[in-house]
């Protein structure tokens, strides 16, 4: 599956297009609400630049992971947070102004965070004969995840009317690719796939949840309002997986390092409605709690 064109080609420049997507959804101004709530994007960021690699760090080595699909969990951890989390928060009553910000800022980051997260993992797990993120594939990951997202917003900027009406069809697109993709790199190690799912199958799930779990708990923590805390959620837990099984499949070359991210993306379609469901109850609660003692 890694040797064909549509890996090589197709995929990047399909990922070129969902980032040239998420672009249109963006405007300056989002980089700028930063300045307005620093605390609520610090700690998510926090979350989801320092925590989320370690606690993936600590599972990979508690489950003792082979070195390629562990390297492939801490890319994941790396990668930033997915446009399905606005819409999750939106169903959650969550910031969805705060997702939108994240999302943003985390688009940038990433050209950072991905080559140094992935370098230091296939460094200590002892994967460079087989990986290598070496600078050129650096400026690759640079170039499918900032280049086309800088060109979506000057679009938008220029004309709000065609960003508007390219958005359904882009995230239509993004989840089709996403599936098609994540099936694909199941069935071409389909020969190994009950292996992984043994050694990735409790460790992906535990990430998931602790994903999720860890941005509200956290954010709570901070004392973030419900809605902040809703939104932290759905960002620190719903991953841009399309990122993560491009640059494996890509850039990297090797479909072991692509099955975490597959797994993944079927675990957080099915864990983030029910956290969601459960925080959200857990907010209105709150806030009722708050009136009564008011009262």
């Amino acid at each position: 599956m890694n040797d064909s064109a549509l890996i090589s080609i197709g995929l990047p420049i399909a990922l070129a297009i969902i980032m040239f997507g998420l672009g249109l959804s963006l405007t300056v101004g989002d980089f700028r609400r930063v300045a307005r709530s620093p605390k609520a994007v610090v700690v998510a960021l926090v979350l989801q630049l320092l925590v989320l690699p370690l606690v993936a760090f600590g599972l990979v080595v508690a489950f003792d992971v082979d070195p390629l699909l562990a390297v492939g969990v801490m890319l994941l951890a790396a990668s930033p947070g997915g446009t399905t989390a606005n819409l999750f928060s939106h169903l959650f009553r969550g910031d969805v102004a705060l997702n939108i910000t994240l999302t943003a800022v985390n688009s940038v980051l990433a050209a950072v965070s991905i080559p140094l997260v992935t370098n230091l993992a296939i460094s200590y797990f002892g994967a460079e004969g087989e990986l290598g993120l070496q600078f050129s594939k650096v400026l690759q990951v640079v170039a499918i995840v900032l280049v086309p997202v800088a060109v979506g917003m000057f679009v938008r900027s220029r004309s709000r009317d065609f960003a508007e009406r390219a958005d359904r069809p882009v995230r239509i697109f993004s989840i089709t690719v996403l599936v098609i993709v994540a099936v694909g790199a199941l069935l071409g190690e389909r020969a190994n796939l009950g292996t992984y799912l043994e050694q990735l199958g409790v460790v992906t799930a535990l990430f998931c949840l602790a994903s999720l779990t860890i941005g509200y708990a956290g954010a709570r923590l901070m004392r973030l309002n419900g809605p902040q805390s809703i939104a932290t959620s759905m960002e620190v837990g719903i991953h841009n997986t399309t990122i993560a099984l491009t640059i494996a499949l890509s850039v990297l070359n090797n479909t072991e390092v692509a099955i975490a991210a597959a797994i993944y993306s079927v675990f957080m379609y099915v864990f983030a409605p029910i956290v969601g469901w459960v925080i959200s109850r857990d907010v209105r609660a709150g806030d009722a709690a708050a009136v009564a003692s008011v009262d």
